[in-house]
């Protein structure tokens, strides 16, 4: 293969140079180059050499952070376009179709039902997670591929351990063209987008937009087809860029932008209790509260990465902006329902680096290793309107006041890894080592995390695996408020409970083992157990009018669950199908006590309760058939998703998250044809859903349970179409 140099004037190099960024790379031992000879002809206007090494570049990189024993599920880019909806889907829509992953509100998923704790990694990088709210800050169209890591974890992977998404994305560097589309239909959707790839001698380049438009970006409060007042508009673009320096190494720099509008969904005929006076008006149409929330995140990275025989190292510093703004409705229906409202505005800064490492000591022995860093700056800035009361907690004047809350904190994350990778024989692979963690922030813990998995492959075909890992979950610091309580003494925001203990980490021992069998060529079946015992607990929720979630602790916690997992892909066809049991329970909260009655907090102190967020069967599945025909290909799709419903109020009104909702199934539907030629008709795809197929109308939150603030109903039945040209 030839040695490929880059020229001292390339474009991209002075570009970073002048900005000022620092470089990522993306490490592990470099695949054989005879394997990287095998590369797909390069694309128009480029070399085959640039090709080679692009790839060679792209396996080094993946092969430094392998699962090693935890479990991996794939959405290649083929998946992600044969499925109802294509591209145009969000990535949770994604998610729910891989094994134990069950849907929520606000486009929230739980994976082993756990709440939240998923750690998203671009190229391998992390990037931190955006302020929750109900946008979506990775667009499933910018990537190669979705893989959703989960188990115990091998020591590369900390923090957010419940899961890791990671998106390979789209670089430009196999092909050039892209494609332009729109996608549209039930509920006022409309869905533009396009995509540009390509590469220009040493330089690979690829680009990402979509604007997003319906009537229903927040789930539906009520079983009606259409919502009251819920508009949104999201806009997404990301970019990549890379430049190889060498056949072993390269620049690469990415980033992106989500920005979404939301209008809060209204229920018609809401009457309150007890309303309260504004300026002598005690009554308001609910059907015309007017708040709305808005949400933007930026994130960008730099990565400097070297390949060689032995060594590998990635250097990845990193950014990333996130904001979220209520705005409470300007007439004061607010305050005259719920006696508060609030304007908040909560922002975070994160800026680090992430290093990582591999150096191959011996055919039996890999060893790897690494570092993070990242400093977190939050601030949250909350103004409440109340009215005060007297002591029987009866209005005295319909004049609200106002009382701001306005906070920031600084915080650091630490963390260093060091594993080695131990063949044990061509069978057996024995991986080990630990991480020590830092948190100095709201709380300042550390911990050393050992991790240990054993893979064991007894025949083609067949794979065993076990492991054990110790995780160390800090609380999300860009959730994390400090909260004056007694500034609200004396007024209709006061709290029963006036001291709340500050939240702290979790702590998790986590034990997990499988097999996963090919009965035959194509069909591969896997089981899979764990369990998990927990200190501090951590769980979110709703505790307020603005859409925004608030973590708290558990003294002590426990999951467990079983999956199983099926697929079958051939020739023309690919189907899958999931089914997960288990469930999640903590005992007594010992952190943000204020947000809880105190019957609760009672009870809970000496009872495990379901989370909120606990599902005790989740399912899913589906597939297609690509068939050739004289225009092209047709591609029929369907999945199905099937929740056994999360947890609710006790119907005796005694155990917390004692209740449970209804369960579910949902369907959905698609076809497409997609055009060889000839002339403009060549690259067009044409697309028709249905979504929900049975039209089912079904809970996804009732409103009850701990730290549950509004009922969400899931989307009735849709119809879209779309038209995709590529080029």
């Amino acid at each position: 293969m030839t040695m490929i140099h880059c020229n001292t004037d390339s474009k991209l190099r002075r570009a970073l140079l002048s900005a000022g960024c620092a470089a990522i790379a993306l490490l592990t031992p470099v695949a054989a180059r005879a394997e990287a000879a095998e590369a797909a002809e390069a694309p128009d206007g480029g070399s085959g050499d640039i090709v080679v090494t692009a790839k060679r570049l792209d396996s080094a990189r993946d092969a430094i952070q392998p699962s090693l024993g935890a479990g991996d599920f794939t959405f290649d880019r083929k998946v992600l376009d044969n499925q109802p909806g294509g591209a145009d889907r969000n990535l949770t829509q994604v998610l729910v179709h891989a094994p134990g992953v069950t849907l929520d509100s606000y486009g929230a998923v739980h994976v082993r039902n756990e709440h939240g704790n998923l750690q998203y990694r671009l190229n391998g990088v992390i990037v931190p997670e955006s302020i929750a709210g109900f946008g979506q800050t990775f667009d499933p169209r910018v990537a190669d591929s979705i893989d959703l890591i989960t188990g115990t974890l091998p020591a590369q992977y900390g923090y957010r351990t419940s899961g890791v998404v990671s998106l390979k994305t789209q670089t430009g560097a196999f092909d050039s063209g892209g494609d332009i589309g729109i996608y549209g239909g039930s509920f006022g959707t409309i869905q533009p987008s396009a995509t540009l790839r390509g590469s220009s001698g040493n330089l690979n380049y690829f680009f990402s937009g979509s604007f997003l438009q319906n009537d229903l970006g927040v789930e539906n409060p009520t079983a009606s087809r259409d919502a009251i007042h819920d508009r949104t508009r999201q806009y997404r673009a990301f970019g990549y860029l890379s430049d190889i320096l060498s056949d072993s190494s390269r620049i690469t720099v990415f980033g992106g932008t989500a920005i979404g509008h939301f209008q809060i969904p209204n229920i018609r005929g809401q009457v309150p209790d007890a309303p309260y006076t504004l300026n002598g008006r005690s009554s308001f149409d609910s059907a015309d509260l007017d708040q709305n929330q808005r949400e933007i995140t930026h994130y960008g990275v730099a990565v400097y990465q070297y390949a060689g025989d032995a060594f590998n190292f990635q250097f990845a510093p990193f950014v990333r902006y996130s904001q979220t703004r209520f705005t409470p409705d300007p007439q004061g229906g607010d305050i005259i329902f719920n006696g508060s409202a609030d304007t908040s505005r909560l922002s975070s800064l994160a800026i680090g680096v992430q290093l990582d490492a591999s150096y191959k000591l011996s055919d039996a022995h890999t060893v790897r290793f690494g570092a993070f860093f990242q400093n977190e700056r939050t601030r949250s800035l909350v103004s409440s309107r109340v009215f005060p009361v007297d002591a029987d907690g009866d209005q005295t004047t319909d004049v609200p006041l106002t009382i701001t809350n306005d906070a920031g904190k600084t915080g650091q994350l630490y963390g260093v890894y060091l594993q080695d990778e131990w063949t044990l024989s061509p069978t057996l692979t024995f991986n080990f080592g630990a991480r020590f963690d830092v948190v100095r922030a709201y709380t300042r813990e550390q911990q050393l995390s050992p991790r240990a998995n054993l893979v064991w492959k007894p025949a083609p075909g067949t794979t065993f695996h076990i492991g054990y890992a110790r995780n160390f979950t800090p609380p999300p610091q860009e959730l994390v408020a400090t909260t004056t309580v007694t500034a609200f003494n004396g007024t209709t925001k006061a709290s029963e409970i006036t001291e709340g203990g500050a939240v702290r980490a979790e702590r998790e021992h986590y034990f997990d083992g499988g097999v996963e069998q090919e009965i035959a060529k194509g069909f591969i079946v896997g089981l899979d157990a764990y369990y998990k015992k927990k200190h501090n607990l951590l769980d979110e929720g709703q505790f307020g009018s603005s859409l925004v979630l608030s973590p708290f602790n558990y003294k002590d916690g426990y999951a467990w669950g079983v999956e199983f997992r099926t697929s079958y892909t051939q020739g023309p066809f690919s189907l899958y199908a999931n089914l997960a049991h288990g469930e999640e329970k903590g005992r007594n909260i010992i952190s943000s006590q204020f947000f809880f009655a105190p019957d609760e907090l009672a009870y809970i102190a000496n009872h495990y309760i379901y989370t909120d967020h606990s599902q005790k069967w989740t399912a899913s599945g589906g597939g297609s058939v690509t068939i050739k025909n004289g225009l092209g290909t047709l591609v029929p799709t369907a999945d199905f998703l099937y929740g056994d419903g999360l947890r609710a109020d006790d119907p005796n009104g005694i155990v917390p998250n004692g209740g449970k909702l209804p369960s579910y199934f949902t369907a959905n539907l698609g076809i497409a044809q997609n055009f060889d030629g000839p002339g403009v008709l060549k690259g067009l795809t044409v697309r028709f859903d249905v979504l929900n197929l049975f039209d089912k109308t079904y809970l996804i939150r009732d409103g009850s349970g701990v730290g549950v603030g509004a009922p969400q109903y899931g989307q009735r039945r849709g119809f879209f179409a779309g038209i995709t040209k590529s080029f």
